[in-house]
């Protein structure tokens, strides 16, 4: 028998276990010897360099049992005698040649450890992205996260229902947007008279002084004591005077009815009654609908002036912004006066701007005359 170059017999190598090429074919050498042709009796070492194939790497003759090897097997070296590349497809050497990158740093993970196309083009993404780990070996594609679809959950906060009274007056406004079509005016007012008669009138409140001039403002300017239904517009001889009044449940409008056939002791002793029902929650349903005309003092809120929302389905609103010290003109003289903004906004469908301004007007001159105004009362 032929001995390796160290002077030792090689192993028989089991049956049907002769050396193949590298992708599991017999070498296409001359002598070549068919897979499982090889007796146990007559088996030999491959010695370096019987491997015919184009650019394969040669063999090493095989291990010495006591140097760690296995009986029979075969490792590719390269010229160092360092294992070398097990790599068959040009086209892979290729790629890796045009990309500057050794095979030496690449793991096949082909049969018997050949490296593939797919192994060149993982080290080279790795190499792309130098904050990625370098992995030792194969791992499955990443998978797509899909995006979450947006959260269909309720916004975090205090949410408050629109039922009840709540939600009574929040759809009367949102009616009074959609069908009237309103317009706004006002005008400036010296109020100095107007608290000089409210303090000689210790039982009536401001609110009601105005609230009796708005009377007789409508009994002038009726238009603006109507509504409109379907394509008629209904004056209304009855004066059911509706209040703004602020309470702990929100906003609500009593109503005074018939203000027209009361005394301004009556009304004013009327909105007082109301209004402590209102804070109270004791009104009626009855005592919060049916309203003509609605007047409102927003001045309590600290403000000058107001575009207000129309209690649908009345056709105008008056109100009156806080009374304070400014330049007045008196005499053709300046004077510090209190002065305060009526603002009246109204129906455009039951009267145009001339009655409009006529009725703002009437109420203005009796807020800066109202001794004039009640002695004709």
């Amino acid at each position: 028998a032929r001995t390796a170059p160290n002077g030792t017999v090689p192993a028989a190598a089991p049956a049907g276990h002769a050396d193949t090429a590298l992708n599991g074919t017999a070498p296409a050498s001359a002598g070549a010897v068919p897979v499982g042709s090889v007796a146990p009796a007559e088996a030999a070492a491959v010695s370096v360099g019987s491997v015919a194939s184009a650019g394969a790497a040669p063999l090493a003759s095989a291990a010495p049992a006591e140097a760690g090897g296995s009986a029979g097997s075969v490792v590719p070296v390269g010229p160092s005698g360092a294992p070398a590349p097990a790599v068959i497809s040009p086209l892979v050497r290729r790629l890796a040649r045009e990309n500057g990158l050794s095979l030496d740093r690449v793991t096949g993970t082909g049969p018997g450890g050949v490296i593939r196309r797919a192994d060149v083009e993982r080290e080279l993404a790795a190499l792309a992205a130098p904050t990625a780990a370098p992995t030792a070996a194969p791992t499955a594609a990443p998978t797509a996260v899909p995006t979450p679809a947006p959260s269909a959950e309720p916004a975090a906060g205090r949410r408050i229902p629109l039922r009840g009274l709540r939600g009574a007056v929040a759809e009367k406004l949102a009616t009074s947007r959609r069908e009237i079509p309103e317009a706004t005016v006002w005008v400036d007012v010296d109020a100095t008279e107007f608290l000089a008669a409210r303090a000689a009138l210790p039982s009536v409140s401001l609110l009601a002084l105005l609230a009796r001039f708005t009377v007789l403002g409508l009994k002038k300017f009726p238009e603006l004591n109507s509504r409109v239904e379907g394509d008629e517009i209904v004056v209304l001889d009855q004066v059911n005077l509706g209040f703004a009044a602020q309470t702990d449940r929100g906003l609500v409008v009593p109503v005074v009815r018939d203000a027209q056939s009361l005394t301004t002791a009556e009304l004013a002793s009327a909105i007082a009654a109301h209004t402590a029902s209102a804070r109270e929650g004791r009104l009626s349903p009855a005592a919060l609908t049916g309203g003509t005309f609605t007047v409102n003092n927003y001045g309590v809120f600290g403000v000058d002036g107001s575009a207000a929302i129309i209690n649908h389905p009345e056709a105008a609103i008056l109100g009156i912004g806080r009374i304070i010290d400014r330049p007045w003109a008196v005499d053709g003289q300046l004077a510090v006066r209190k002065v305060a903004q009526l603002t009246l906004a109204f129906d455009h469908r039951v009267c145009d701007g001339g009655t409009a301004g006529g009725f703002l007007r009437f109420v203005a001159d009796c807020v800066e005359s109202p001794i004039k105004a009640l002695a004709d009362l």
